[in-house]
């Protein structure tokens, strides 16, 4: 028996200040992981010159940065992450797009409203009430805006969780824990039709769920960047240096026993216009 880290489940044990601790290494995963999941989410609501955008829980950019430069200087791109050193990294990496406004703030209480587009990446998981804060998030558009909310498909993740679980657990010595339990599959958000039901729910319409697949190759750098640059850092909190090493090892080690040589990081994006 072992702990089991599940990024894909629906309420994510992890807080704000482990993404704070992993700006850097966040940033840095970006190329291999953030960037593309953003980028499939910017594509498939078909941004355009002048319009604006609210992107929710924006990390370093990976959503917010093609957002600015699609809308333009006509545009504005409203960025917000609770994360102080995120919105350090972003401003940073927005010298450049005036149009992007880039706010330390918590967007589950956000007021500006009348939004082209609402967008959020991988950020709906963090809310205390994920219902709640995605249904403020959606009211934040104007009537007949666009929303678009991205959510990992059910599965994601789970080969690098279940080692850095099992790593974790082992170093520390703790009593054994099972994974979180799962939503019944009709109500399964990181399934196509749950997640069409639940978008639905939020009072969307012309509600499109697509597949966006995405894999990561495993070598021993990606592997650990994967647990420093996400919400799996925060696995590693009870740790001191010494013992954060061990388990780096001990996860390699599986990861190579079990000849896991690639990650699937795949997204569902699903959108739909506000009633």
């Amino acid at each position: 028996m072992i702990i089991i880290l599940d990024m894909t489940a629906h309420r994510l044990p992890v807080d704000r200040p482990s993404f704070d601790t992993a700006t850097a290494h966040f940033d840095e995963l970006g190329r291999h992981l953030w960037e593309p999941i953003g980028a499939a989410t910017v594509a498939a609501l078909a941004l355009r010159p002048g319009e604006r955008v609210l992107d929710a829980c924006c990390g370093t950019g990976a959503s917010a940065l093609p957002s600015a430069r699609l809308v333009g200087p006509d545009g504005t791109v409203d960025a917000v992450d609770i994360s102080d050193p995120m919105i350090d990294r972003l401003r940073r990496h927005a010298s450049d797009l005036p149009q992007l406004r880039a706010s330390s703030a918590d967007v589950t209480t956000w007021e500006p409203s009348g939004y082209d587009v609402v967008q959020a990446v991988l950020g709906i998981f963090f809310f205390p009430d994920m219902a709640a804060g995605t249904d403020h998030l959606v009211s934040r558009a104007r009537v007949g805006g666009r929303v678009g909310l991205t959510v990992w498909r059910r599965g994601a993740m789970e080969a690098a969780g279940a080692r850095l679980g099992r790593a974790v657990s082992e170093v520390l010595g703790t009593p054994p824990s099972g994974p979180p339990p799962s939503p019944p599959p009709a109500r399964d958000i990181r399934t196509v039709e749950g997640f069409t039901d639940w978008l639905r729910d939020r009072g969307l319409h012309d509600v499109v769920v697509r597949v966006h697949e995405h894999r990561l190759p495993m070598t021993p750098d990606i592997a650990w960047l994967v647990v420093l640059g996400s919400g799996f850092r925060a696995a590693l909190d009870p740790l001191d240096e010494e013992g954060i090493e061990a388990v780096r090892g001990r996860y390699l080690e599986l990861l190579a026993e079990d000849d896991v040589t690639e990650l699937d990081a795949t997204t569902l994006v699903g959108t739909g216009s506000r009633r």
